[in-house]
């Protein structure tokens, strides 16, 4: 008994209940098709209804007739054993009476139990072999009738159809979850065997995919790889071996881009033109009647020729006398009404450092008016600007300014000026000699009929009506009016309340104001006015287009702020190795540099500077401007000169309050300038006392020591 109980276990039994995991989307399926569903069980009810009728009356024939079966075997049955009996009784009577003559009689009603005994006992036993022929007749009936149309077994079976045919029509999500997961692996055999005897099966490409890849002027290598749908470290690895060392998130020219695809086996297209684009050159196309229109006339030459002054002496103004140190720093656009029409004056300066707004001025005018001073004659700026004619493909007019001076000597100006093949009329060629004088006005009209000689040779027309198009020739920064872009119209017309794209920047037209700043409500061809509302300062020369909403200009504005920054992520990443080899082994500390910061009242103004800045240097002090902009001096940019120990230049601009707190915390070097010349010379001498001190040994004389004397009282 110990025994036994030392070896007894427990066993603990737990009864989980079956769950079966559905996916959201075999519900969704199943409940979208509850509708078919219903309508196949409701026509499936109905032939299992007429299935069941028929093999119903079947079913009851064939009992009937085993019945009628049944029953005359039955009699047939009866009537043998009422036979027998009857025969047996006879026996037995017939025995008994014999054994009666012989014995004594012995009473009958024992012999007429056993008699009825058996009479009872056979019946039953006879009727169950009766049965079974009944069970055969009803079998063959059975396999005769099958159910049509269904898969399943007959009524009064265990299968599906049972279930129908007991009511159980409508199935709960559950079990049909539970039935279409068992009816799932059949599903797929069918498919596996398709797929292993080959037919509809995937079959991989043997030759390489070749992609066409569209690329514009620059792309990140992110892209790149993208389009090419491999990784970026393979593109990086590809540049790599080119010899161009770029990280991921940089950016890559045109050329090397066709390159990287190429070498990695697919084709370079070049890109189309943006959507936005497209639709601005549509928009802009002039098409209409085309009217006469004024010349736009450049005034250029060297600096104290006197441009401005004759502009002046044209204009009937003093715009000379109030200009910082006499010199023009900014370029001017006027429209004067003179007898001999209207003519539209673009005034440039003469200094060295504005070579760009020179070249600006010559490309947007039809006529380019050269003043030289018949004293000083031919100077660099004068053959400047004769090449700038040139490249814009603009007719010249000589005018030889300052006749009234003693010294005046224009044949000498001729003569230099035949030397840059600027022949004049007189001497067979086709550029027109005006002499002129700006202090007492000789001349000026003889220049004015030259101009419009030249501008009706010329059948200058443009289109007057529909959207505008022109170009920015300054722009600046009002602290009042916000940015101020002074803009020539070249065709259309330009109206208060017209939406406008200038280069990355965009708005509506706020306000128009002629050279004098009287408010205008439109402006035509040819005529310069300074126009309100844009998002920013533009740059100067950026084109100006009127477009039909905000939602264009907005859309044209960001693409070409994007293709410019792509354009600065080029210039500034992907370093090449051969560069990165020249300079190992070269000490960097050996060049000083001279961080400046540079704010100027407009545009033309802030790109004079920087590139003049820029050429100040030699092998061991460079300049760098790593900021400029238009408008006063803020807060940013003294915390930028701050952190860079850079130089703060202020031309024609103040700093407001709070840069000046920041510029007095750190002790900032902020210097203000008006005129040109004073930054560069500045710059230059902060530039020169970066340099260090040169040893230089100079011979005075040669000395031979012949003898050496020792004395005990030198030691």
């Amino acid at each position: 008994g110990s025994g036994r109980a030392a070896t007894s276990k427990t066993v603990a039994v737990e009864v989980r209940a079956k769950r079966t995991y559905v996916k959201r989307s075999v519900i969704a399926d199943e409940s979208a098709g509850d509708s078919e569903r219903e309508d196949a069980i409701r026509k499936l009810r109905e032939s299992q209804q007429e299935r069941d009728q028929q093999q119903a009356h079947l079913l009851e024939s064939d009992r009937r007739r085993a019945e009628e079966m049944e029953r005359q075997h039955a009699e047939e049955e009866a009537r043998k054993q009422a036979e027998a009996v009857a025969q047996l009784q006879a026996q037995q009577a017939a025995q008994e009476a014999v054994r009666a003559s012989e014995i004594e009689p012995v009473s009958p009603p024992a012999e007429k139990a056993v008699a009825a005994g058996e009479t009872r006992a056979h019946p039953p036993r006879e009727r169950a072999k009766a049965d079974k022929p009944a069970r055969a007749l009803e079998a063959p009936h059975r396999h005769r009738i099958p159910d049509r149309g269904s898969h399943r077994a007959p009524a009064g079976g265990d299968g599906d159809a049972g279930r129908f045919s007991g009511g159980e029509l409508h199935l709960t999500e559950a079990e049909r979850a539970r039935r279409a997961g068992r009816r799932k692996p059949s599903k797929s055999k069918p498919e596996a065997g398709r797929a292993a005897a080959g037919q509809h099966a995937f079959s991989k490409p043997t030759a390489p995919v070749v992609r066409e890849v569209a690329i514009g002027d620059t792309i990140v290598v992110a892209d790149l790889a993208q389009k090419l749908a491999i990784k970026g470290a393979d593109v990086v690895k590809a540049l790599f071996k080119m010899g161009v060392m770029a990280t991921i998130n940089q950016g890559i020219d045109h050329d090397t881009a066709v390159l990287v695809v190429e070498e990695l086996g697919h084709q370079a297209v070049r890109a189309t033109e943006n959507d936005a684009e497209t639709k601005l050159v549509a928009q802009t196309d002039a098409t209409g009647e085309r009217a006469p229109r004024p010349p736009v006339v450049t005034i250029m030459g060297h600096v104290d020729h006197g441009k401005t002054s004759l502009l002046d002496c044209i204009r009937r103004t003093k715009v000379a006398a109030g200009e910082a140190g006499g010199i023009t720093q900014h370029i001017g656009a006027y429209h004067v009404e003179t007898a001999k029409g209207v003519v539209t004056f673009l005034d440039t300066p003469g200094h060295a450092a504005f070579t760009a707004m020179r070249a600006r001025g010559a490309k947007i005018t039809d006529i380019v008016v050269l003043v030289v001073a018949a004293d000083d004659g031919v100077m660099p700026q004068t053959i400047e600007a004769v090449q700038h004619a040139r490249a814009a493909k603009v007719p010249l007019i000589i005018a030889v300014n300052k006749m009234d001076k003693p010294d005046a000597n224009p044949d000498n100006v001729k003569q230099g000026l035949v030397q840059h093949e600027v022949v004049p009329e007189e001497w067979g060629g086709d550029t027109q000699f005006v002499p002129v004088s700006a202090k007492t006005g000789e001349g000026v009209d003889a220049l004015l009929d030259a101009i419009s000689v030249q501008a009706e040779v010329m059948e200058l027309r443009a289109v007057a009506d529909g959207r505008a198009s022109g170009v920015v020739v300054e722009s600046s920064l009002d602290k009042g009016r916000g940015p101020v872009a002074t803009v020539l119209v070249q065709s259309g017309l330009l109206a208060r309340g017209d939406f406008v794209v200038c280069g990355t920047q965009y708005g509506r037209v706020r306000a128009l104001f002629d050279e004098a700043g009287r408010q205008v409500i439109n402006a035509g061809p040819s005529i310069p006015v300074q126009m309100l509302g844009l998002s920013g300062v533009p740059e100067a020369g950026d084109d100006l287009a009127v477009v039909a909403d905000e939602r264009l200009a907005k859309d044209v504005a960001q693409q070409r702020e994007q293709k410019r920054r792509e354009t600065r992520l080029v210039r500034s990443g992907g370093n090449r190795l051969e560069d990165l080899m020249a300079q190992m082994g070269q000490n960097e500390g050996q060049q000083q540099s001279l961080n400046i910061v540079v704010k100027a009242d407009v545009q033309g103004s802030v790109e004079a500077l920087r590139d003049a800045l820029g050429k100040i240097g030699n092998d061991q002090v460079k300049v760098n401007v790593i900021a400029s902009g238009v408008g006063g001096i803020t807060e940013s940019d003294a915390t930028l000169a701050t952190a860079s120990k850079a130089l703060l230049i202020g031309f024609n601009v103040r700093a407001d309050a709070s840069a000046r707190k920041v510029i007095e915390a750190n002790g900032i070097d902020l210097r203000y300038f008006s005129i040109i010349y004073d930054v560069i010379d500045q710059v230059t001498q902060a530039a020169s006392g970066l340099l260090g001190n040169e040893v230089r040994e100079e011979i005075i004389g040669v000395a031979q020591v012949r003898d050496v004397f020792r004395s005990s009282k030198f030691g």
